[in-house]
């Protein structure tokens, strides 16, 4: 089996994120900011898990939003598929992976119009015990 170097990001910030002793609290809402380098109108939006942001062009999935715990060194990380046009299965997927609000370079759309970035992850979800 091959690992491609997606892979090996992916499962290095894996473990990075979720290695510490207490584990990443996730959230109802990510907070995302938005550029569109054409008119440089920037945005900041709320998406709630599960939603399609439309941004332009762009449809933007947010899967899940995680969040460090306040004694823990500050961490957002956000999950996403971004895609263009109508949401098919030969449709355009742009990005599909996480982004992290300490470190935007690090995972970022790649787009001639757009740039998307995490800024941090609102109402923790409270778990049933």
């Amino acid at each position: 089996m091959i690992l491609y170097k997606e892979q090996y990001f992916f499962i290095a910030v894996s473990i990075f994120l979720f290695s510490s002793i207490s584990h990443a609290i996730p959230h109802e809402f990510a907070v995302l900011q938005t550029l569109d380098k054409v008119t440089a109108r920037v945005s900041t939006v709320q998406v709630n898990i599960g939603e399609i942001l439309n941004l332009g062009t762009l449809k933007i999935k947010v899967h899940a939003c995680d969040k460090r715990p306040p004694e823990e060194i500050p961490e957002s990380a956000v999950f996403l598929n971004i895609w263009e046009g109508q949401y098919t299965d030969d449709s355009a997927n742009i990005f599909s992976g996480w982004m992290f609000a300490s470190s935007p370079g690090l995972n970022a759309l790649e787009h001639p119009v757009y740039d998307v970035w995490v800024i941090n992850c609102k109402n923790p979800i409270k778990k049933l015990e």
